[in-house]
């Protein structure tokens, strides 16, 4: 198995970096600490291809992949990924998957699978043209959504975005779980000592709020959280909230705190607090958190739960691209 990012990779890591800041589809799944971390912890066969694509002196974005048994792919699992993509700079994406994919084509593989690629990535814009110059096979599916907010600069201006009905619902849970004795969302912070039991309050809540998410949380996946949990935290960029009442943790999240964005990534609730929507309004607190802190979009992410929609989510779409020699 190659390894990811040794002591000769780290210019690249450093490029990588600065790529991403100008990069119109920067997202924290397509980091290094992000992509590094779900490496080490799956370990999965199958070698990387991480280059830098250049012209002259002019860096234009990078290719990340791995590539087993004749499969090339994003490095990661779209499980964990709700976005997978190329980095690369704004303003140069023909130039950049012109020579991307010449070299990608150089490579040993017969299926180049591209998944959970944004709508407006420029991607879905430019690829297609240029694998079939190649003489590729392209085919491309919608493959998920992924609803979003856009938020406004109040809490108030933000309730007048949702529907009459929708808003008029949110307040009267508030109203009703306020009238259910005390409570409030803490959010706790994350280090290297606590993670492992505050991430295990987390997952037991995740496992109680429905059978499918209890089955996701395989040894695996829970450690992958609990890596992520303490590189993120380093850089600010992991937040745990729970909701409790009377002192007693009922519902929780993940959210990631990344540039002008808040992306809710996990959740769980206490079923036999569902009657007080305890895992919908722990939502909704962190929906005013992102707003108090100047956010400019609350991502959801993959799913079309209905819940997303009553706090005024508007769809949009992931894509896979399948590419064939």
């Amino acid at each position: 198995m190659t390894e990811f990012f040794g002591q000769e990779h780290q210019q690249t890591v450093k490029t990588w970096e600065t790529i991403l800041t100008k990069c119109s589809m920067d997202t924290i799944f397509m980091t290094p600490v992000w992509q590094s971390t779900w490496w080490k912890r799956f370990s999965p066969g199958g070698d990387l291809f991480i280059e830098v694509v250049s012209d002259g002196d002019l860096d234009l974005g990078v290719i990340p992949l791995q590539i087993t048994q004749g499969v090339a792919s994003f490095i990661g699992d779209s499980d964990l990924y709700d976005y997978m993509d190329f980095p690369v700079v704004s303003g140069k994406e023909d130039l950049f998957f012109s020579k991307a994919l010449e070299k990608i084509n150089t490579l040993d593989w017969h299926t180049l699978k591209l998944e959970s690629i944004f709508e407006d990535s420029p991607t879905l814009a430019f690829i297609p043209d240029v694998a079939r110059k190649l003489g590729m096979e392209i085919e491309i599916n919608e493959s998920d959504k992924t609803p979003l907010v856009s938020l406004p600069v109040t809490w108030e201006d933000y309730l007048l975005q949702l529907r009459k009905k929708d808003r008029h619902e949110l307040r009267r849970k508030f109203r009703r779980l306020n009238a259910n004795g005390d409570n409030n969302q803490v959010e706790v912070s994350v280090n290297a000592e606590n993670v492992d039991s505050v991430m295990e309050e987390f997952f037991d809540l995740m496992a109680l709020s429905g059978e499918n998410k209890s089955i996701f949380l395989d040894a695996g996946n829970r450690g992958f959280f609990k890596d992520i949990a303490t590189a993120l935290s380093l850089q600010g960029q992991f937040r745990l909230f729970f909701l409790e009442i009377e002192g007693t943790k009922v519902a929780t999240c993940i959210c990631f705190d990344y540039g002008d964005k808040f992306l809710l990534y996990n959740s769980g609730y206490d079923p036999e607090f569902s009657t007080l929507s305890v895992g919908l309004l722990n939502k909704a607190n962190t929906i005013a958190t992102a707003i108090e802190l100047s956010k400019k979009q609350y991502n959801f992410l993959k799913g079309t739960e209905r819940y997303k929609y009553h706090l005024g989510a508007q769809e949009t779409s992931v894509f896979d691209i399948n590419i064939g020699k």
